[in-house]
């Protein structure tokens, strides 16, 4: 093929492609295109698959393009691309609908090259070109592949970002469906699929304290719900909290607070997040002790007593109404210590040495209310009533804690 015009020697500047070179590249197209599809399946199985799939047939033909448009540049270096761009793009568009990166694509890309450059070097000796032709088509090859890497590229980022505010808003509905009144709703289960979210059979609440750092969602695992744009921001864990969730969600929250939920069936998850907020409120309320992260498993006795707060004030009302007409420090010194007593189950000596005084005046005491509360402490029912009364008033802070003051 003496017709072809060589560019200069390797060292000089490389000049584009003599346009002949396309005559000699195309008629090896169709077998440089079964041995790419052979070796890049061998190479990346996934492809195998691919090109057994749905989207075999825009696949096989966005590779035909992809080096037809090549051979059509070198020919007619003004030539439009906009199918290859268009097939390029769906590459890339189902590398992200598949949930890989992009290093795949181009490891397959860069493979690709490689064996047409291979194939060019064959034809090179067959015409005894030039090496700096050679060298010339390397580098027109593999700029090409940037670009095609870059195209495709376009249709990834295409993918996540509709992705990500869609799928988004999806799991937010999802999260809203999960915590509706049972029974679940049959949608659900779609719902999942497009958000691409397996249903899991137990959960765990978390209940955050407003406002949520801008960070939190971005340390949190892809499987994690989360709704925290709204007052009472929260999110739903799939299952246990293991250590490992347990390490995600503090490092997530670095700051803030939050209450973690009881781990409870699907259909509870509504109770889950509701005893996590009233754990925070009674943080808020000193009856809880405040921490980064508060469980619900440590104080369900708390969230039970203090469920209801002007029930208990009323059953405390109720059972201590024999003890009103004492002057009010008096009375307050009787019900630390019938509190202590009916707590504790502990003889005289140890109730004086939690409250201060001396086991004789816990034993006066004690007689004092005898003769006052009479059955309420033997009748099992009525003394379990003020039990509970007691321990809740405490938690309020309506009963004085520690040592006596002389």
């Amino acid at each position: 093929m003496s017709s072809i015009t060589h560019p200069p020697e390797v060292g000089e500047p490389i000049g584009p492609l003599p346009k002949e070179f396309a005559a000699l590249m195309r008629p090896e197209l169709p077998g440089l295109l079964k041995e790419i599809r052979a070796e890049v399946t061998r190479a990346y199985p996934v492809y195998g698959r691919l090109l057994n799939g749905p989207n075999a047939g825009a696949i096989r033909q966005g590779v035909e393009q992809a080096l037809s448009a090549f051979v059509d540049r070198v020919a007619e270096p003004g030539k439009s691309s906009a199918l290859r761009d268009q097939l390029l793009r769906k590459f890339g568009r189902v590398e992200a609908y598949e949930g890989r990166e992009l290093d795949t694509l181009q490891g397959a890309f860069r493979l690709g090259a490689r064996i047409a450059l291979r194939r060019a070097k064959a034809v090179g000796q067959q015409y005894q070109l030039s090496p700096s032709l050679i060298l010339a088509f390397a580098d027109a090859l593999f700029a090409y592949v940037e670009e095609l890497e870059a195209v495709s590229r376009e249709g990834y980022a295409e993918v996540l970002s509709r992705a990500s505010s869609e799928v988004s808003a999806q799991r937010r509905r999802l999260l809203h469906l999960v915590l509706a009144a049972p029974p679940l709703p049959q949608e659900l289960p779609r719902l999942c699929e497009s958000a691409a979210w397996q249903l899991p059979a137990e959960v765990t609440m978390v209940a955050l304290r407003a406002p949520v750092p801008d960070h939190l969602e971005a340390g949190l695992a892809g499987d994690v719900l989360a709704d925290l744009d709204i007052p009472h921001p929260h999110l739903l864990i799939p299952g246990p909290m293991t250590p490992e969730r347990t390490a995600m969600l503090g490092a997530a929250l670095s700051g803030a607070h939050a209450a973690v939920g009881l781990t409870v069936p699907l259909t509870q998850a509504a109770d889950s997040i509701r005893w996590a907020r009233r754990v925070l409120q009674l943080v808020d309320e000193g009856a809880v002790a405040d921490a980064p992260v508060v469980r619900c498993e440590d104080h369900l006795v708390t969230v039970w007593l203090l469920s209801d707060a002007p029930l208990v004030s009323h059953i405390a009302a109720r059972e201590l109404a024999p003890l009103d007409d004492l002057p009010a420090s008096r009375r307050d010194r009787l019900v630390e210590t019938l509190r202590v007593h009916v707590s504790t189950r502990a003889p005289a000596e140890q109730v004086g040495e939690v409250l201060g005084v001396h086991a004789q005046t816990v034993r006066y005491r004690l007689r004092n209310l005898d003769a006052r509360l009479g059955d309420r402490l033997t009748d099992p029912d009525r003394r379990f009533a003020l039990e509970a009364a007691l321990r809740a008033l405490h938690l309020q802070g309506r009963v004085r804690t520690g040592p006596e003051r002389p």
